[in-house]
């Protein structure tokens, strides 16, 4: 996005890790400060006294481009111009991807994210707008659906006595008012003993999250994981059980995109493994002791429909039909909504809040010098559970650390070095890869195979809301070094037991006719 064949950035503004809400709060002060806001959305359509207390927050010479730029590292006259361009565009729009969230500071980022749109005028038209961009296919789908521990479909809050009982009279059990734990929060509850089991599909927190090493011990400090995947994948190496997963080849159902539209999925083949994922699942829970009664992911949707205000017009039939929706779907708007918050928004007046930037606990010491942000690669998905069985190895064969010239330099490392990287929570091994791409102070790595370690290294600073940890901003030395690190040596054995383990099974299986 800032130089391709495609497009070319007008400004870009390359932020030192970590103070993503000082440049936002920057740029609101030019809008403010420069006469740039549109004062008629705003007089219109948000609460007075909460835009004037913002307005005077971002006003402050604390807040201007000159004042942090010493500490952002982005010249005060680009984020000047940047703000003026946002501001008079006509037509603004804001996506934002995990370099936004992944941070301690990622939901204040979004509110101001959100403080800059109104303040402009930029929302509630096409070509405006603040649109996040997931970092899967259906994540947006999964929030809907009450994935998050404290909400039920439709984002009502568990304990609204009105919307549990809805729930309670439709399955037929008593449910919890109190809100579940949130992934970081099961890890310490687990190394307290009070977490003692975890059922997981398609996600692989072992390699994914953060502080590896700390992960690892939560779940040998559980005494039941059932794991439900295509592939035996990091976190299944520590299942007592392990369920068959299916493609999106494979089963029928929806995925839910980021501008909330929905739309359906179709299989082309039949489960290799002989089970959809819902059928797995409506199997396992049924083996449980709590019955359900699905014949079909239809039947899964109307049910949704039938508990959720903002999908009560859904069906399989409509999306058939129209090839896609977009949520709200109800009487009011039976095909769908383009367009949100055109003349209101759902809670009534627009509420400015203040976004003070807080520094993140994760600072540059003289024994870590340097700042570690992590990311993905095209060629790569996530983990790399899929990707890396394909070709597309050939493009991204290994995780390596992009360092700066100027780093490199002063620690004798040169393009293809084995480099050893240390933080607060561990240490790991990668090859180093000499960039221009990177600033000074700053070296980057991805984690798309098990065996870098790259989550060995990050550390478990999270998100002050979201609990979402801070994978963009991790305090590091890297020296130029000759062996694998302690724990991808530990790693490498554990792995090969693994496998082993496994084709022992498969042997005797086989031999006993099971297989």
């Amino acid at each position: 996005l800032v130089n391709s064949p495609h497009i070319k950035a007008d400004y870009h503004l390359q932020l030192r890790p970590g103070t993503n809400v000082a440049i936002v709060n920057s740029l609101a002060h030019v809008i403010v400060n420069e006469g740039l806001l549109n004062q008629d959305f705003i007089d219109q359509r948000c609460d007075t006294e909460a835009f004037n207390y913002w307005r005077d927050f971002v006003a402050s010479t604390n807040n201007s481009p000159e004042a942090l730029e010493s500490m952002t590292g982005v010249p005060a006259e680009l984020v000047r111009q940047a703000a003026r361009l946002y501001a008079t565009a006509g037509n603004g729009a804001i996506y934002y991807g995990l370099g936004v969230t992944e941070h301690a500071q990622g939901s204040t980022m979004v509110i101001g994210i959100a403080n800059l749109a109104m303040a402009t005028g930029n929302i509630g038209r096409e070509g405006v707008g603040v649109n996040p961009l997931r970092g899967q296919n259906n994540v947006q789908g999964s929030c809907d659906m009450g994935s998050f521990p404290h909400e039920y479909p439709g984002y009502r809050h568990v304990s609204d006595d009105a919307t549990r009982a809805l729930f309670e009279k439709d399955w037929g059990i008593g449910l919890r008012k109190e809100p579940g734990l949130r992934i970081p929060n099961m890890f310490e509850a687990a190394m307290d003993g009070t977490f003692k089991g975890l059922y997981c599909q398609g996600e692989d927190i072992v390699q994914s999250d953060p502080n590896t090493q700390h992960v690892i011990a939560a779940m040998e400090a559980m005494e039941c994981i059932v794991v439900q995947d295509l592939f035996l994948n990091e976190t299944a190496k520590y299942a007592h059980v392990f369920l068959p997963g299916s493609s999106f080849l494979e089963k029928e159902g929806t995925f839910t995109n980021a501008e909330r539209r929905i739309s359906r999925v179709r299989k082309v083949m039949a489960p290799k493994a002989g089970l959809a994922d819902w059928e797995v699942t409506v199997a396992l829970s049924n083996a449980l002791g709590y019955p359900m009664h699905y014949n079909d992911p239809s039947e899964i949707m109307a049910e949704v429909a039938r508990l959720t205000p903002t999908f009560s017009g859904v069906t399989y039939e409509k999306l058939d039909r129209l090839g896609s929706v977009q949520w709200p779907c109800n009487d009011d708007m039976p095909e769908g909504t383009p367009l949100m918050h055109i003349d209101h928004f759902v809670r009534g007046k627009g509420r400015f809040l203040i976004t003070q930037y807080v520094p993140t606990d994760e600072k540059i010491t003289p024994k870590f010098p340097l700042l570690l942000t992590t990311g993905r690669i095209l060629s790569q998905y996530n983990v790399g559970a899929q990707t890396r069985r394909t070709e597309n190895v050939q493009f991204h064969e290994e995780d390596r650390l992009d360092i700066h010239p100027q780093d490199a330099a002063e620690r004798g490392i040169k393009e293809d070095d084995w480099v050893g990287i240390t933080s607060r929570a561990g240490e790991t091994v990668l090859r180093a890869r000499v960039t221009e791409r990177m600033q000074p102070g700053v070296v980057y790595t991805t984690f798309h195979f098990p065996e870098s370690g790259a989550n060995v290294i990050t550390t478990d600073n999270s998100d002050w809301a979201t609990n979402c940890p801070e994978y963009k901003v991790t305090a590091v030395q890297v020296v130029k070094v000759k062996h694998p690190s302690e724990w991808q040596e530990n790693y490498h054995e554990f792995n090969e037991q693994q496998l082993r383990l496994l084709k022992e099974k498969v042997v005797t299986e086989v031999a006993a006719g099971t297989r």
